[in-house]
């Protein structure tokens, strides 16, 4: 609880164009999944999506099975409240991501741009993997972005883990075939660059 609080109380006191992560688009993202997703009713998952526009985007391109899950009720209420009528066409999950339940083999693509680098015990973060082996259906693909080594030590007053791409793909294990691997450079509202790594894997 003390994890939902902490966001549930930043997304409250901040507006989402003003938070550090912020992205009027998030490009990279989107064109990762559109490359794999195999058609527009690909079931894709956002996780920590949260406020992002990625949904919006995704909608954009015409994607029919999207859902997006966040700890932060706040957070999914700025993102329902931004696409009005079309926030009937989402599924929206409330909840933490490493016990909330996710139905055997449900998705497609899965996409986290936000949550895996809080991750800082050991035990969450074996957690987090389990729920992604369990919900991905065999052959589908992995989209984890977090921190580049010389990211920020803390994001939102929280300390974060950051990755090389090869450490972060050793977290998830020899399921994951790693495909590629990126880097971006995102610049934050405040002017501030971050340096995020993503590894693309596919699940056996």
């Amino acid at each position: 609880m003390e994890a939902k609080s902490h966001w549930e109380q930043v997304y409250t006191a901040n507006a989402a164009e003003a938070v550090s992560w912020y992205q009027p688009h998030a490009t990279l993202s989107l064109e990762l999944i559109l490359r794999v997703a195999p058609d527009k009713s690909a079931r894709i998952v956002d996780v920590g999506g949260g406020a992002s526009r990625l949904v919006d985007d995704l909608l954009d391109h015409g994607m029919t099975d999207v859902s997006v899950l966040d700890i932060s009720g706040a957070a999914l209420d700025v993102a329902r409240r931004r696409l009005g009528e079309r926030a009937g066409r989402v599924r929206w999950i409330e909840g933490d991501i490493t016990t909330v339940p996710l139905e055997k083999a449900s998705i497609d693509v899965w996409h986290d741009r936000a949550v895996f680098h809080f991750l800082t015990d050991p035990a969450d973060r074996a957690a987090y993997v389990a729920q992604v082996r369990r919900a991905v259906r065999p052959g589908g693909h992995v989209i984890v972005a977090a921190f580049a080594p010389d990211g920020p030590l803390q994001c939102s007053g929280l300390p974060v883990v950051r990755y090389a791409p090869d450490a972060l793909h050793a977290e998830f294990g020899g399921a994951f075939e790693l495909l590629e691997h990126l880097q971006e450079d995102h610049r934050t509202p405040s002017g501030a660059l971050q340096h995020f790594v993503y590894c693309h894997c596919v699940l056996h």
